[in-house]
């Protein structure tokens, strides 16, 4: 039996889970992976990660600030589990045929649609709300089933130019195809269109193209 350990302890959300999700990726063989978290909302976390994929797991608090998750890892289990993930777009879980189409990165982001329209997640305290995002954007980077297109408008503009701390993230999406687009008026609102680094510029008409023909809408 395959085993390994994860120490996640001091990471921030959703680090635990990335981690967890590469090294159930990397199992040969049945086996038992140990994940070491300091929080309950990571253990949390992880036993829906594993729930996800059909895979059990068990979360044990071993000390202040220490716990222990161990997730029972069967790799053509989790591996079914992630294909079946693949295969819903829409609502809709695909045949056999449409399934194996589904394996390739452009078919699998069909339909999915990332708006963005702040700099920000959720409302309260702005450092809170800038932290959220940046860790929602580097959380989309690691799903198995990245958007078609990602669009910014509103302060979101200011996330796709110099000085953005999900610049990389956003790079790392249009390197895998992802189509990333921020709203010309609003970059010449804050005089920012000469500092866009990554995607294009948009206007309100594709904005609206985009919204009507996308079969999930995504808003943080």
């Amino acid at each position: 039996m395959e085993t390994k350990i994860v120490d996640a302890r001091g990471l921030a959300c959703p680090l635990p889970v990335v981690n967890a999700k590469k090294a159930v990726g990397e199992f040969q063989e049945d086996g038992v992976l140990t994940v070491l978290v300091d929080n309950e909302i990571a253990v949390q976390n992880l036993q829906k990660f594993a729930a996800q994929r059909g895979l059990s797991a068990a979360g044990e608090k071993k000390a202040d600030k220490e716990y222990e998750v161990k997730i029972q890892v069967v790799p053509g289990k989790a591996s079914a589990s992630q294909k079946k993930e693949e295969a819903q777009v829409g609502g809709e879980v695909k045949d056999d045929a449409e399934e194996a189409i589904s394996c390739s990165p452009d078919s699998r982001k069909k339909g999915m649609v990332v708006v963005l329209s702040a700099n920000t997640m959720g409302y309260g305290e702005e450092k809170l709300g800038k932290a959220l995002m940046k860790a929602f954007v580097f959380a989309l980077t690691k799903q198995d089933v990245l958007p078609e297109t990602v669009m910014c408008y509103n302060s979101g503009a200011y996330l796709t130019c110099e000085g953005s701390g999900s610049l990389e993230d956003f790079k790392a999406l249009e390197a895998e195809g992802v189509q990333i687009l921020t709203c010309g008026t609003c970059l010449d609102f804050y005089e920012i269109k000469e500092k866009l680094a990554v995607g294009s510029v948009t206007n309100m008409y594709e904005i609206v193209e985009t919204m009507e023909r996308a079969k999930i809408i995504v808003r943080p």
